[in-house]
């Protein structure tokens, strides 16, 4: 049985900074320098940048668990009438078991209870994995995007989105 549980406590958050930390360290190795992975996790993925998305940014993020434990994470901002899927992440020992598929479920269930036309996504143009899953899952590419994120990186990435 997988299992969704919404991040509220500091605790929690600060659980979930080092899951992410080692999840990014190992999905992004061969896509991005240790450096920019870094300085990511710091700016996007700390327990500081977590506990501002949430409380500041209308930000939302869920442990996904399986009978084992915490497996992964997903956070998401709803933004008018469109759900952003910011993060969705599995840790590289419980990936191949459906647990993404379960999380989009899990997603596109909640966007369509808030009555929510699309959800939208960014991602790294050269992660051709996680671009044939969101294919896979109903996703199109709408455009491309640079974005400066300081310290001299950008994140070079394709914008995705699935109507509802």
């Amino acid at each position: 049985m997988i299992n969704f549980a919404k991040i509220t406590s500091d605790s929690n958050i600060q659980k979930l900074s080092v899951l992410a930390s080692a999840i990014w360290h190992e999905a992004f190795a061969d896509i991005l320098t240790p450096e920019q992975i870094d300085y990511m996790i710091e700016k996007f993925q700390s327990f500081g940048a977590i506990k501002t998305a949430i409380d500041k940014d209308n930000y939302e993020y869920f442990f996904i668990s399986d009978e084992t434990g915490i497996a992964g994470y997903t956070g998401i901002q709803q933004k008018d009438d469109k759900l952003f899927l910011s993060k969705l992440y599995i840790a590289k020992e419980k990936r191949g078991q459906k647990l993404a598929s379960k999380a989009f479920d899990f997603i596109e269930t909640l966007a369509r209870k808030r009555n929510l036309k699309s959800i939208w996504l960014t991602v790294n143009r050269n992660n051709t994995h996680a671009i044939e899953v969101y294919k896979s899952k109903g996703f199109s590419i709408i455009r491309t995007q640079v974005t400066d994120i300081g310290n001299g990186f950008v994140m070079d990435d394709f914008v995705f989105e699935k109507n509802l």
